[in-house]
């Protein structure tokens, strides 16, 4: 490979990778996120005994 086409390697644009991509992929961490939160507030209030469970305590 001569420097000539060695040098085209490098000018040439590259594609731009999805930045949309990583939004959807935290815009869905976020909602897993909250249903996690929400499966830990039903888990904790269903062996809630004494019925003292308060969610703002459990805030995150």
């Amino acid at each position: 490979m001569d420097s000539f086409a060695f040098d085209n390697i490098f000018e040439q644009e590259r594609p731009q990778r999805g930045g949309r991509a990583k939004q959807a992929k935290r815009k869905w961490r976020e909602i897993e996120a909250l249903k996690d939160q929400q499966r830990l507030r039903r888990e904790l209030q269903d062996i809630d005994m004494l019925g003292d469970f308060s969610s703002s305590e459990y805030e995150l």
